[in-house]
Protein backbone atom coordinates (compact mmCIF):
# COMPACT_ATOMS: atom_id res chain seq x y z
CA UNK A 1 0.00 0.00 0.00
CA UNK A 2 1.63 3.43 -1.46
CA UNK A 3 0.83 5.71 1.82
CA UNK A 4 1.59 9.54 1.66
CA UNK A 5 1.60 12.55 3.65
CA UNK A 6 -1.27 14.75 3.37
CA UNK A 7 -0.35 17.56 1.63
CA UNK A 8 -3.56 21.10 1.22
CA UNK A 9 -5.19 20.27 -2.02
CA UNK A 10 -4.80 22.48 -4.62
CA UNK A 11 -8.30 22.80 -6.87
CA UNK A 12 -8.41 23.89 -10.21
CA UNK A 13 -10.32 26.84 -11.43
CA UNK A 14 -10.77 28.48 -14.85
CA UNK A 15 -11.10 31.91 -13.65
CA UNK A 16 -11.19 33.95 -10.75
CA UNK A 17 -15.20 33.85 -9.78
CA UNK A 18 -17.12 34.33 -6.06
CA UNK A 19 -20.15 32.12 -5.89
CA UNK A 20 -21.98 32.09 -2.53
CA UNK A 21 -25.11 30.52 -1.01
CA UNK A 22 -27.77 32.54 -0.37
CA UNK A 23 -31.38 31.81 0.73
CA UNK A 24 -33.61 32.14 -2.60
CA UNK A 25 -37.16 33.37 -2.78
CA UNK A 26 -38.60 30.31 -5.03
CA UNK A 27 -39.32 26.94 -3.27
CA UNK A 28 -37.18 23.93 -4.42
CA UNK A 29 -40.57 22.25 -5.50
CA UNK A 30 -38.71 19.56 -7.62
CA UNK A 31 -36.45 18.90 -4.72
CA UNK A 32 -39.39 18.47 -2.26
CA UNK A 33 -41.61 16.12 -3.95
CA UNK A 34 -38.62 13.84 -4.70
CA UNK A 35 -37.54 13.58 -0.80
CA UNK A 36 -41.42 13.43 0.45
CA UNK A 37 -41.98 10.59 -2.03
CA UNK A 38 -39.01 8.66 -1.07
CA UNK A 39 -40.07 9.45 2.52
CA UNK A 40 -43.27 7.84 1.88
CA UNK A 41 -42.20 4.88 0.05
CA UNK A 42 -39.41 4.64 3.68
CA UNK A 43 -43.28 4.42 5.47
CA UNK A 44 -44.67 1.70 3.79
CA UNK A 45 -41.17 -0.61 3.49
CA UNK A 46 -42.22 -0.94 7.17
CA UNK A 47 -45.63 -2.95 6.30
CA UNK A 48 -43.73 -4.97 3.97
CA UNK A 49 -41.28 -6.40 5.64
CA UNK A 50 -39.49 -9.62 4.72
CA UNK A 51 -35.45 -11.17 6.40
CA UNK A 52 -34.14 -11.16 2.80
CA UNK A 53 -35.40 -7.45 2.15
CA UNK A 54 -32.82 -6.45 5.14
CA UNK A 55 -30.25 -8.30 3.61
CA UNK A 56 -31.02 -6.42 0.38
CA UNK A 57 -31.13 -2.71 2.46
CA UNK A 58 -27.83 -3.97 3.77
CA UNK A 59 -25.78 -4.83 0.86
CA UNK A 60 -27.65 -1.98 -1.17
CA UNK A 61 -26.52 0.85 1.89
CA UNK A 62 -22.91 -0.92 1.93
CA UNK A 63 -21.89 0.38 -1.96
CA UNK A 64 -24.75 3.31 -1.81
CA UNK A 65 -23.33 4.97 1.02
CA UNK A 66 -20.11 3.27 2.26
CA UNK A 67 -18.73 2.90 -1.31
CA UNK A 68 -20.33 5.61 -3.28
CA UNK A 69 -20.95 8.56 -1.15
CA UNK A 70 -17.57 8.24 1.49
CA UNK A 71 -15.18 6.65 -0.26
CA UNK A 72 -16.28 7.63 -3.69
CA UNK A 73 -17.37 10.99 -4.09
CA UNK A 74 -16.08 12.43 -0.83
CA UNK A 75 -12.35 10.82 -0.05
CA UNK A 76 -12.09 9.98 -3.64
CA UNK A 77 -13.19 12.55 -5.77
CA UNK A 78 -13.42 15.62 -3.60
CA UNK A 79 -10.54 15.28 -1.72
CA UNK A 80 -8.70 13.15 -4.02
CA UNK A 81 -7.09 11.34 -1.18
CA UNK A 82 -6.27 7.92 -2.83
CA UNK A 83 -6.28 6.89 -6.99
CA UNK A 84 -7.69 3.72 -8.27
CA UNK A 85 -7.74 2.72 -11.77
CA UNK A 86 -10.64 4.53 -13.90
CA UNK A 87 -12.60 1.40 -14.07
CA UNK A 88 -12.70 1.38 -10.70
CA UNK A 89 -13.48 4.86 -10.07
CA UNK A 90 -16.31 5.26 -12.57
CA UNK A 91 -17.85 2.07 -11.23
CA UNK A 92 -17.76 3.67 -7.84
CA UNK A 93 -19.04 6.91 -8.67
CA UNK A 94 -22.02 4.84 -10.10
CA UNK A 95 -22.76 3.72 -6.48
CA UNK A 96 -22.68 7.10 -5.35
CA UNK A 97 -25.51 8.41 -7.66
CA UNK A 98 -28.15 5.44 -6.30
CA UNK A 99 -27.95 7.20 -3.12
CA UNK A 100 -29.88 10.03 -5.20
CA UNK A 101 -28.02 13.07 -3.55
CA UNK A 102 -27.07 14.32 -7.43
CA UNK A 103 -24.09 13.48 -9.91
CA UNK A 104 -20.79 13.04 -8.92
CA UNK A 105 -20.08 16.72 -10.40
CA UNK A 106 -23.12 18.51 -8.32
CA UNK A 107 -22.36 16.49 -5.22
CA UNK A 108 -18.14 16.87 -5.49
CA UNK A 109 -18.84 21.34 -6.23
CA UNK A 110 -20.45 21.41 -3.46
CA UNK A 111 -18.25 19.91 -0.68
CA UNK A 112 -15.75 22.06 -1.88
CA UNK A 113 -17.21 25.06 -1.83
CA UNK A 114 -18.59 24.32 1.78
CA UNK A 115 -14.68 23.46 2.62
CA UNK A 116 -13.85 26.87 0.77
CA UNK A 117 -16.49 28.89 2.89
CA UNK A 118 -16.78 26.43 5.78
CA UNK A 119 -19.19 28.46 8.24
CA UNK A 120 -18.91 31.42 6.77
CA UNK A 121 -21.20 33.28 4.54
CA UNK A 122 -21.40 31.48 1.25
CA UNK A 123 -20.87 27.78 2.89
CA UNK A 124 -23.77 26.37 1.19
CA UNK A 125 -25.10 24.51 5.20
CA UNK A 126 -24.02 26.20 7.97
CA UNK A 127 -25.51 25.88 11.45
CA UNK A 128 -25.02 29.40 12.04
CA UNK A 129 -27.72 29.90 9.44
CA UNK A 130 -29.72 27.82 11.23
CA UNK A 131 -29.87 24.09 12.59
CA UNK A 132 -32.90 23.35 10.03
CA UNK A 133 -30.95 25.20 7.19
CA UNK A 134 -28.06 22.87 7.45
CA UNK A 135 -30.01 19.60 7.97
CA UNK A 136 -32.45 20.13 4.56
CA UNK A 137 -33.59 23.67 4.54
CA UNK A 138 -30.55 24.77 1.94
CA UNK A 139 -31.55 22.08 -0.25
CA UNK A 140 -35.52 23.79 -0.51
CA UNK A 141 -34.51 27.19 -0.34
CA UNK A 142 -30.36 27.11 -1.80
CA UNK A 143 -30.03 29.18 -3.98
CA UNK A 144 -26.90 27.02 -5.53
CA UNK A 145 -29.18 24.65 -6.93
CA UNK A 146 -30.21 26.53 -9.62
CA UNK A 147 -26.21 27.67 -10.55
CA UNK A 148 -25.67 23.94 -11.66
CA UNK A 149 -23.13 25.29 -14.41
CA UNK A 150 -21.63 27.86 -11.62
CA UNK A 151 -21.07 25.11 -9.43
CA UNK A 152 -19.34 22.82 -11.92
CA UNK A 153 -16.38 25.61 -11.53
CA UNK A 154 -15.19 23.94 -8.61
CA UNK A 155 -14.73 20.53 -9.88
CA UNK A 156 -13.21 21.36 -13.25
CA UNK A 157 -11.27 17.99 -13.08
CA UNK A 158 -14.56 15.96 -13.20
CA UNK A 159 -15.96 18.49 -15.49
CA UNK A 160 -13.92 18.12 -18.20
CA UNK A 161 -13.70 13.69 -18.05
CA UNK A 162 -16.38 12.65 -20.69
CA UNK A 163 -18.01 10.02 -18.29
CA UNK A 164 -18.81 12.31 -16.07
CA UNK A 165 -20.33 14.90 -18.27
CA UNK A 166 -22.81 11.90 -18.85
CA UNK A 167 -23.37 11.06 -15.71
CA UNK A 168 -24.10 14.44 -14.78
CA UNK A 169 -27.06 13.84 -16.75
CA UNK A 170 -28.41 10.26 -16.67
CA UNK A 171 -27.04 9.58 -12.88
CA UNK A 172 -30.90 9.04 -12.08
CA UNK A 173 -30.44 5.72 -14.48
CA UNK A 174 -28.35 3.85 -12.17
CA UNK A 175 -30.80 3.32 -9.13
CA UNK A 176 -33.88 2.87 -11.65
CA UNK A 177 -32.10 0.29 -13.37
CA UNK A 178 -31.32 -1.52 -9.83
CA UNK A 179 -35.26 -0.77 -8.96
CA UNK A 180 -36.75 -2.65 -11.90
CA UNK A 181 -34.02 -5.52 -11.30
CA UNK A 182 -35.21 -5.85 -7.81
CA UNK A 183 -38.25 -5.77 -8.37
CA UNK A 184 -38.30 -8.46 -10.96
CA UNK A 185 -35.54 -10.34 -9.25
CA UNK A 186 -38.38 -10.33 -5.68
CA UNK A 187 -40.60 -11.27 -8.14
CA UNK A 188 -39.72 -14.23 -9.70
CA UNK A 189 -38.52 -15.94 -6.38
CA UNK A 190 -41.21 -17.61 -3.79
CA UNK A 191 -42.77 -14.33 -2.93
CA UNK A 192 -44.19 -13.35 -5.78
CA UNK A 193 -44.88 -9.39 -6.34
CA UNK A 194 -45.02 -8.46 -3.03
CA UNK A 195 -42.01 -10.00 -1.87
CA UNK A 196 -40.20 -7.91 -5.22
CA UNK A 197 -42.07 -4.79 -3.91
CA UNK A 198 -41.00 -5.21 -0.36
CA UNK A 199 -37.47 -5.43 -2.01
CA UNK A 200 -37.79 -1.78 -3.27
CA UNK A 201 -39.21 -0.67 -0.85
CA UNK A 202 -36.27 -1.62 1.10
CA UNK A 203 -33.28 -1.27 -0.89
CA UNK A 204 -34.44 1.79 -2.58
CA UNK A 205 -36.85 4.07 -0.94
CA UNK A 206 -36.69 3.22 3.01
CA UNK A 207 -32.19 2.75 2.08
CA UNK A 208 -32.21 6.19 0.16
CA UNK A 209 -34.44 8.28 2.67
CA UNK A 210 -32.27 7.00 5.80
CA UNK A 211 -29.29 7.51 3.57
CA UNK A 212 -30.23 11.52 3.11
CA UNK A 213 -30.50 12.11 6.60
CA UNK A 214 -27.32 10.54 7.68
CA UNK A 215 -25.48 12.61 4.66
CA UNK A 216 -27.27 15.89 6.48
CA UNK A 217 -25.75 14.82 9.49
CA UNK A 218 -22.52 14.96 8.38
CA UNK A 219 -23.73 18.83 7.37
CA UNK A 220 -25.90 19.70 10.73
CA UNK A 221 -24.75 17.66 13.93
CA UNK A 222 -21.28 17.67 13.09
CA UNK A 223 -21.05 21.45 12.89
CA UNK A 224 -23.33 21.76 16.33
CA UNK A 225 -22.15 19.12 19.05
CA UNK A 226 -19.53 16.88 19.71
CA UNK A 227 -15.53 17.43 20.48
CA UNK A 228 -12.80 19.69 18.68
CA UNK A 229 -9.06 18.09 18.85
CA UNK A 230 -8.20 20.57 16.16
CA UNK A 231 -8.75 24.05 16.41
CA UNK A 232 -10.06 24.62 13.17
CA UNK A 233 -11.33 27.92 11.80
CA UNK A 234 -14.60 26.77 11.73
CA UNK A 235 -17.11 24.74 13.73
CA UNK A 236 -16.50 21.14 13.16
CA UNK A 237 -16.29 18.58 15.90
CA UNK A 238 -15.70 14.49 16.26
CA UNK A 239 -18.95 12.72 16.99
CA UNK A 240 -18.81 9.20 17.36
CA UNK A 241 -22.44 8.52 16.50
CA UNK A 242 -22.54 9.99 13.32
CA UNK A 243 -19.44 8.54 12.83
CA UNK A 244 -21.37 4.82 13.46
CA UNK A 245 -23.88 6.01 11.09
CA UNK A 246 -21.94 7.16 8.51
CA UNK A 247 -19.23 4.99 8.53
CA UNK A 248 -16.33 7.11 9.47
CA UNK A 249 -17.72 10.25 8.24
CA UNK A 250 -18.53 11.81 11.62
CA UNK A 251 -14.83 12.54 12.90
CA UNK A 252 -15.26 16.01 11.41
CA UNK A 253 -12.99 18.39 12.69
CA UNK A 254 -10.40 15.92 12.01
CA UNK A 255 -11.48 15.54 8.44
CA UNK A 256 -11.94 19.50 8.68
CA UNK A 257 -8.11 20.09 9.84
CA UNK A 258 -6.29 17.98 7.39
CA UNK A 259 -9.04 17.52 4.62
CA UNK A 260 -7.01 15.82 1.96
CA UNK A 261 -6.20 12.53 4.32
CA UNK A 262 -8.38 9.44 2.89
CA UNK A 263 -8.26 8.39 7.19
CA UNK A 264 -10.79 10.56 9.85
CA UNK A 265 -10.43 8.34 12.18
CA UNK A 266 -7.00 9.10 14.04
CA UNK A 267 -7.22 6.93 17.13
CA UNK A 268 -7.86 2.98 17.05
CA UNK A 269 -10.93 3.88 19.01
CA UNK A 270 -12.07 6.55 16.40
CA UNK A 271 -13.69 3.48 14.11
CA UNK A 272 -13.39 4.46 10.48
CA UNK A 273 -14.87 1.60 8.01
CA UNK A 274 -14.67 3.66 4.67
CA UNK A 275 -10.94 4.06 5.57
CA UNK A 276 -10.69 0.28 5.91
CA UNK A 277 -12.39 0.01 2.83
CA UNK A 278 -9.85 1.95 1.30
CA UNK A 279 -7.14 -0.21 3.13
CA UNK A 280 -8.58 -3.30 1.30
CA UNK A 281 -8.47 -2.08 -2.24
CA UNK A 282 -4.52 -0.99 -1.54
CA UNK A 283 -4.08 -4.12 -0.52
CA UNK A 284 -5.66 -5.77 -3.59
CA UNK A 285 -3.35 -3.47 -5.52
CA UNK A 286 -6.25 -1.36 -6.16
CA UNK A 287 -5.61 2.12 -4.37
CA UNK A 288 -2.58 4.01 -4.81
CA UNK A 289 -1.11 7.19 -3.40
CA UNK A 290 -3.44 6.94 -0.02
CA UNK A 291 -2.59 10.39 1.52
CA UNK A 292 -3.02 9.74 5.46
CA UNK A 293 -1.75 12.17 8.22
CA UNK A 294 -1.60 10.54 11.48
CA UNK A 295 -2.25 12.35 14.75
CA UNK A 296 1.22 13.47 15.72
CA UNK A 297 0.80 17.45 15.26
CA UNK A 298 2.52 18.83 12.39
CA UNK A 299 2.98 22.66 11.51
CA UNK A 300 -0.81 22.69 9.60
CA UNK A 301 -2.33 21.08 12.31
CA UNK A 302 -4.69 23.22 13.99
CA UNK A 303 -5.89 25.67 11.25
CA UNK A 304 -7.92 24.68 8.10
CA UNK A 305 -6.20 25.25 4.57
CA UNK A 306 -7.54 27.91 3.24
CA UNK A 307 -9.62 28.26 -0.47
CA UNK A 308 -7.81 25.58 -1.99
CA UNK A 309 -8.40 23.07 1.03
CA UNK A 310 -11.47 21.35 -0.41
Amino acid sequence: MTTLAAKPQQIETHKTFELLQAKSAEFNWVFFVVIAAFHLGAVAALFTFHWSSIVVFLVMWLFGQNVGIAISYHRQLTHRGFSTPKWLEYAMAVCGTMSLQGSPTYWVAVHRLHHQYTDKPGDPHSPRDGKWWSHMGWILHGSLHSETAMLSRYAPDLQRDRFYQWLAVWHWLPITLIGIALLVGGSAGLGGWKLGLSWVFWGVFLRIAIGFHVTWLVNSATHLWGSRRFKTRDDSTNSWWVALLTGGEGWHNNHHAHPVSARHGMTWWEVDFNYWGIQLLALLGLAKNVKVMHLRATPGDRTNYGPSGA
